[in-house]
């Protein structure tokens, strides 16, 4: 199935506000205890941060985007149902986890997801990945597929082997500079992330800056390094799980015909194309946290009609 919301109305209807004022002061739903705390898993550090909720629903564990701590999905764990469980992390070497000695691979990281659901209790795991980090749920799912309940991926492509961004966009990616400079962010952030960062770069500047943890540089290096020659492109048609695809109809750094490739290859994918760039699912968290949170109760629902 797919869906395309790309062009609703006029540029800019569904934008209002600016800045952190727009995004994070939005009412907070009344929700369970979040925890955060640093756990060991598999020799590594993370920093992880566990939302309590339902018992008898799965947790959402979410896969977060290069070189951004933990923090830039809180709006977007804000905006679900209070009941979900939700755990998120900092991948080594950024935000608050401690950076690795040496670099890993993206082939490598599966042990540490199931480790870490192991320590936290969960036998399986709804997993959402934006950008680099749906690479990550990608590769987790494809080499887990036990582990993985239902899959997100949300402005992501397949690897190496994916319609490229322009020149620009690509070269401004090399760099972690956007992450470490908050005017350079702001400049950038239309050239980017697209989307609402067009016309409102501030935003995009303060989901990088004013709620996120700065790791070491090398960190974001080391997430470059952990793609290289990674792709999934021949192993998606395996992908078992029920997956939905949001893609952006702007974003510069994963173009949508990357998404429209994966629905083709994922036998059990849902398409859902929404008007804005790469940082929506942020930025604008409520729209996309509805179209989410109605995919993964999907089953819930059935299973809790029957006698």
């Amino acid at each position: 199935m797919t869906v395309d919301q790309s062009r609703p109305g006029p540029a800019g209807e569904n934008h209002a506000g600016s800045g952190l004022g727009r995004v994070f002061s939005r009412p907070r739903r009344t929700s369970p205890t979040e925890r955060m705390r640093i756990l060991t898993v598999g020799g590594r550090a993370l920093r992880v941060s566990v939302r309590e909720g339902t018992p008898s629903w799965p947790p959402l564990l979410l896969c977060n985007g290069i070189g951004a701590s933990l923090e830039l999905l809180q709006p977007f764990a804000d905006a679900l149902d209070p009941q979900r469980p939700v755990i998120r992390f900092d991948m080594p070497g950024v935000g608050g986890s401690p950076a690795p000695v040496i670099p890993y691979h993206l082939t490598t990281l599966p042990s540490l997801l199931a480790g870490l659901l192991d320590q936290l209790g969960y036998q399986q795991a709804d997993v959402l990945g934006i950008s680099w980090g749906g690479g990550l749920a990608q590769q987790f799912a494809l080499s887990r597929p036990e582990r993985v309940r239902r899959l997100v991926l949300v402005a992501t492509g397949p690897g190496t082997l994916m319609v490229p961004g322009p020149p620009n966009v690509l070269l401004r990616m090399l760099s972690p500079r956007r992450h470490r400079d908050p005017e350079y962010a702001a400049r950038v952030a239309g050239e980017l992330y697209g989307g609402s960062a067009r016309e409102d770069p501030i935003v995009a500047r303060d989901l990088l800056h004013a709620t996120t943890r700065l790791g070491p540089a090398r960190g974001y290096y080391y997430q470059l390094l952990a793609g290289l020659g990674w792709t999934s492109l021949p192993l998606l048609p395996r992908l078992r799980q029920p997956t939905l695809i949001l893609a952006g109809d702007d974003d510069p750094i994963i173009p949508v015909v990357n998404a429209r490739i994966m629905h083709w290859l994922i036998r059990r994918s849902e398409l859902y194309i929404y008007p804005g760039g790469h940082l929506e699912l942020a930025a604008n968290p409520e729209r996309l946290a509805k179209t989410v949170q109605g995919f993964l109760d999907a089953d819930l629902a059935a299973e809790e009609s029957q006698p």
